[in-house]
């Protein structure tokens, strides 16, 4: 048998190889996180969303409520789920009974069945248009994670809350980051409880709003993660090729500068617009699909930044469908991967961990979408990894 199998062409070889290959890959793109908005009128039911997810192999998901049809359908799934607590109910939750009654009727009858491993208290509760509502952050978080604790289901849920970069006093260059004056106390509660809790801190980071602001001094591939000559932080000399790396670093050294190192930094919501007003530089879909592409192979890669190379910088893409019922400018409808009717915006190149029940079947995740390749179905990962295990030992074995 070792002689017949050394002397199988090198292509056999490589063909099992890619197969390897191709299943490393595919295991890495489940941790891939992706916004779950429902700011729209005609989107998919949850239980087609759920399968658009397994299509994709997409294991993470967010949404910003907690959306009881949602979390029963995605219940006995292998969709792991970070819930928000809507920013409009953050006062109530300062009395401790109402935070333990929140978790009781939103979080407690969906475990274990449904997998939710984070509550995000509020989206961007720091804003320059309202800045007192961050004065309900710190007694949220600390009463939502007692009353998990309280009713027993704490360990597996995390408690943290996502901010913009509006929470920064100077972010260029990373090194220079600072939070701004009027919140640094309420912002060392709040990075106290995430340090006690092990939790993350949540930033919602957008390269596209720096461009769209200043497209003349911006070079565009640098914010798109193109090949370019980035910046050099002149303080402490580290080179940044993209802008996402350099706000997560400028959020890491104002984190650090009110006295905590141990705290892991998370990209709550990224990503870019397909569409956008005349005013709105950049926002186009050939932008739109080289972005989120290079985002998904860095994120493939599991790259961390350059301040923290070792540890892998977890983002979440926003977002899932385009929603129609948005506010403000075009763009803002416009952040989607999949129009509502399940169709791609553009290709981001995730037909590569599409499947269907029919392996046979061959799907090609474009603009008009309707079909997805397929990958080796699960029951022969193993065996292929077997298989080339043993073809390529005993490869090496017989040319010994």
């Amino acid at each position: 048998m070792a002689t017949f199998i050394s002397r199988m062409p090198c292509s056999y070889i490589l063909l099992l190889f890619l197969l390897f290959a191709d299943i490393m890959l595919f295991r890495r793109a489940a941790s891939f996180g992706i916004n779950y908005g429902q700011v729209a009128n005609n989107l998919p039911t949850p239980d087609k969303v759920l399968e658009l997810l397994g299509t994709l192999k997409i294991t993470r998901t967010r949404i910003y409520d907690t959306n009881p049809e949602i979390l029963k359908a995605f219940a006995n799934s292998e969709i792991e789920i970070i819930v928000t607590v809507e920013n409009q109910i953050l006062s109530q939750l300062n009395d401790p009974q109402q935070a333990l009654q929140w978790v009781s009727n939103n979080i407690k009858p969906y475990l274990p069945d449904t997998k939710i491993t984070g509550i995000q208290v509020g989206n961007e509760v720091y804003t320059d248009e309202n800045p007192t509502m961050f004065q309900y952050l710190v007694p949220a978080v600390i009463n939502i994670q007692n009353a998990l604790s309280q009713l027993s289901i704490s360990s597996n849920i995390q408690v943290s809350s996502p901010s913009s970069l509006a929470v920064l006093q100077e972010s260029y260059p990373p090194s220079a980051g600072t939070f701004k004056n009027e919140i640094t106390e309420t912002m060392t509660q709040f990075l106290s409880f995430l340090s006690k809790t092990n939790s993350p801190f949540w930033i919602n980071a957008y390269p596209f709003f720096a461009y769209k602001d200043n497209p003349n001094e911006i070079p565009l591939d640098y914010v798109l993660f193109n090949p370019s000559g980035g910046m050099v932080d002149p303080n402490t000399k580290l080179h940044y090729d993209n802008m996402l790396y350099a706000q997560v670093d400028a959020v890491a050294f104002a984190i650090a500068k009110l006295g905590f190192n141990d705290i892991e930094i998370r990209v709550s919501e990224t990503g870019w617009p397909s569409k956008g007003d005349s005013d709105e530089a950049g926002a186009t879909v050939q932008n739109a699909a080289t972005y989120n592409r290079n985002l998904f192979r860095r994120q493939m890669e599991n790259e961390g930044t350059p301040l923290k190379p070792r540890m892998r910088l977890e983002a979440y893409l926003f977002a899932l469908f385009n929603e129609d019922l948005k506010p403000g400018p075009t763009s803002e409808r416009n952040y989607g991967l999949f129009q509502p009717d399940e169709s791609m915006a553009y290709n981001v190149g995730l037909s590569a961990f599409a499947t269907t029940s029919n392996p046979s079947t061959s799907i090609s995740l474009t603009s008009s979408a309707t079909h997805n390749k397929a990958t080796p179905p699960k029951k022969y990962q193993s065996l292929f990894c077997c298989l080339f295990v043993y073809l390529l030992t005993s490869t090496l074995c017989g040319f010994v």
